[in-house]
């Protein structure tokens, strides 16, 4: 039976973070595609030397046109597996009616999920920059609330393959609730959310909260905490693992 996974990455990550998760899904037999967000498909090193001024006018609801673009040229629904803020997006698509099902690795929040002040602080300094900007990520701000787990001598070397500037107005599109609403109760298909214990960006409390809106469908919703890792549970030591269990929780979902 033919397997399809789209890979949607969050702010800050270059669709590349998905090679190794792609190479898991491709061993389990998927084929896979991570297509880059608009005007960011570029290399990481190029995106942060000179960006598209065009990125600054992007929105959730662009970004998930995009995708839905991309899904509905596809021969089949898709399982819709997405990051941060591509986990909210996954959200956004799944609400659509698209997809065969989701899952929403440490998802920005939907509406009706209030950020606490550690998620807050992560988000304040792209707020800061106003609704029509373009905010990359500082190796600081990477080391202390994305790759806080990740030891010290590998922080550089990961900035420098994945980190790529965003558009603020996402972020305040997320702090008001605007165009992040989803009809829970409506979805049709399965979802899994997780969520990383030392999670800075998107705690715990935000994945569940989330979590706890979409058990409102009768589908399938499931949640998975992993212990001891970051927001960057995708790309630092144990993604094995994090992909594994994305793996088996599809296929036990028969997608």
């Amino acid at each position: 039976m033919p397997k399809t996974a789209l890979f949607i990455a969050g702010a800050w990550m270059h669709v590349s973070s998905w090679d190794g998760f792609r190479r898991s899904f491709e061993a389990a037999g998927y084929t896979t595609l991570a297509p880059a967000w608009p005007y960011l498909e570029a290399a990481p090193a190029a995106l942060r030397d000179k960006t598209d001024p065009r990125l600054n006018a992007i929105g959730l609801k662009d970004i998930a046109d995009h995708y839905a673009a991309v899904i509905g040229g596809l021969a089949e629904p898709p399982l819709i597996v997405g990051h941060s803020f591509g986990g909210l997006i996954t959200q956004l698509l799944l609400d659509r009616g698209l997809g065969s099902a989701g899952i929403a690795i440490d998802p920005g929040p939907i509406a009706g999920v209030l950020p606490g002040p550690v998620s807050f602080l992560a988000a304040f300094p792209p707020l800061l920059k106003g609704p029509r900007g373009i905010f990359t990520l500082p190796r600081e701000g990477f080391a202390k609330s994305f790759a806080n787990t990740v030891p010290q001598g590998e922080l550089a070397a990961f900035y420098d393959s994945y980190v790529v500037p965003v558009p603020t107005r996402i972020f305040y599109q997320a702090a008001l609730m605007l165009g992040t609403r989803v009809n829970a109760r409506d979805r049709k298909q399965p979802l899994l959310i997780t969520a990383a214990e030392h999670d800075r960006t998107v705690t715990p409390y935000l994945a569940r909260a989330a979590y706890n809106i979409q058990l409102r469908s009768a589908a399938r919703t499931d949640f998975r905490l992993f212990p001891n890792r970051s927001h960057f549970l995708c790309n630092e030591k144990g993604w094995e693992e994090v992909a594994a269990a994305a793996i088996e929780w599809a296929g036990g979902n028969q997608i």
